[in-house]
């Protein structure tokens, strides 16, 4: 054995030991590509075969001079990108190989609509600690638990399987992308499009939180940390028949999760433990289910997840447009459709991950498809197929840098179901007036666990 491998073999095993584990055979030889043939965070390097992929380079999206308030898109380093070509029904077909199904059925469907593509940008990179720690889960640090699904054990904040083996690995590689330790929207619309044949949106604005535990800079064991991987509280303001309703969410990593409800009527909390997986969100008509914020929400566990490889796709990237509050919403929210010049898409690689729900167990969505941007881990669309097997829904997000944070997030998103001819826009400040807040730091009290209580939804929902 060389020097350089016995280093590295060597590297690895006390990386794995430092949490307890042992590293499997793998892990030296996928440690050792990271920052190499492969990106920090276990992307591919290399540029794709035609060239419209670019090799990657370290993340520089930002020119100087932005600051909280600002306006994101003017201080893009590539905001001057004009379209390369546009993809509609004219021309889908011959682009149907870079598209998902339900991507490629939404073209065909909806009169008129259309993707904009741009050149391929690959801006989404990770500070040191982050990629410090993917290289410590790389080398043995990270694993999954007894029962296949949940999250044991990894160094945070940093993706748990860089070189995931398995669907269960890559799902939880998005669930734990670095964001800071929390993103606050302190204003942003949950809006349903009208039925067919009808003019009045389903429209609520809210405010929401979410808190992650493990996101503080530097390197910790998760089994050290809370258990979690995200806490949310979520407040509505309007419409009358949902304003002051508010819950709490907590979402664990090694078991299912938890909502607590404020129910201003009753003036009390419930405790909720069917407000999970498929049940669909108050107020919206049974079009939003409690797992499809953010693409997918929630426990794993109710499905089987299969790593099917990677493919080329047409995804929403660098898309300012969606993160814009200064936009009007009736300019943007079209009857079919978001404005395409709000959505910019190009082409990256993605993982795809087959959803099967497990024997005995029950879920309106049986088998869903996932597919997951390879230089961030951040979903990028999903097509959920219905009990008969008939393609359903598709949701889209949105993914850019985020300045404050050195990585990307994509909580902007769109759901189009395919049957109703319907579509939901949720998780993006359009029209909001309000910018979100990416936070790095926990000094608010709604970055401190005790914010996520039972209690302390009812205290601060009584008014």
């Amino acid at each position: 054995m060389s020097h350089e491998r016995k280093t590295r073999f060597a590297w690895a095993a006390l990386a794995a030991a430092t949490l307890g584990l042992a590293a499997p055979a793998h892990a030296q030889s996928d440690a050792g590509r990271l920052g190499k043939e492969l990106t920090p965070l276990g992307g591919e390097a290399a540029a794709s075969k035609d060239g419209l992929i670019p090799a990657y380079a370290a993340a520089d999206p930002a020119q100087p001079g932005w600051a909280p308030g600002k306006r994101r898109e003017d201080f893009f380093r590539f905001k001057g990108d004009k379209p390369l070509y546009s993809v509609d029904a004219s021309n889908v077909d011959k682009h149907a190989d870079k598209l998902s199904p339900g991507q490629l059925a939404l073209v065909k469907q909806v009169k008129g609509y259309r993707m904009d593509v741009y050149p391929t940008r690959r801006t989404c990179g990770s500070p040191d600690f982050v990629a410090e720690n993917t290289k410590k889960n790389a080398a043995g640090g990270a694993k999954l638990g007894a029962d296949g699904w949940s999250l044991q054990e990894a160094a945070m904040p940093g993706i748990p399987f860089p070189v995931p083996q398995n669907g269960a690995q890559a799902m939880w590689n998005t669930k734990m992308k670095y964001a800071g330790v929390g993103l606050d929207m302190p204003r942003l619309y949950t809006a349903l499009s009208p039925r067919k044949g009808g003019s009045e949106w389903v429209a609520a604005t809210s405010n929401q939180t979410y808190f992650y535990p493990w996101g503080n800079k530097g390197s910790k064991p998760l089994s050290q940390l809370p258990q979690m991987e995200y806490y949310t509280y979520f407040a509505y303001e309007s419409p009358a028949a949902l304003a002051g309703q508010a819950l709490i969410f907590a979402n664990y990593s090694n078991a299912a999760s938890e909502t607590f409800y404020y129910f201003p009527g009753q003036r009390r909390v419930r405790r909720m433990p069917t407000y999970a997986y498929d049940a669909p969100q108050i107020g919206f008509e049974n079009q939003y289910l409690i797992d499809e914020p953010r693409v997918f929400n929630g426990t794993i566990d109710r499905f089987d997840w299969k790593l099917v490889g990677k493919k080329e796709m047409l995804v929403g990237y660098n898309a300012f447009g969606m993160y814009d509050p200064a936009v009007k919403f009736d300019a943007v929210a079209k009857a079919d459709a978001i404005d395409p010049a709000q959505r910019r898409y190009e082409m990256h690689r993605v993982w795809v991950v087959e959803a099967t729900v497990k024997a005995g167990v029950r879920h309106v969505s049986p088998r869903r498809t996932f597919y997951i941007d390879e230089d961030s881990w951040s979903l990028v669309a999903a097509d959920d197929y219905d009990a008969q097997g008939k393609l359903w829904k598709l949701r889209e997000a949105f993914v850019i840098p985020v300045y404050e944070t050195g990585s990307c997030d994509n909580p902007a998103f769109v759901q189009y179901n395919l049957t109703e001819g319907r579509y939901l826009v949720d998780q993006a400040p359009l029209a909001s007036g309000k910018d979100f807040r990416w936070v790095v730091e926990a000094k608010e009290q709604r970055f401190r666990e005790n914010f996520y209580t039972s209690d302390n939804l009812r205290a601060i929902s009584e008014r």
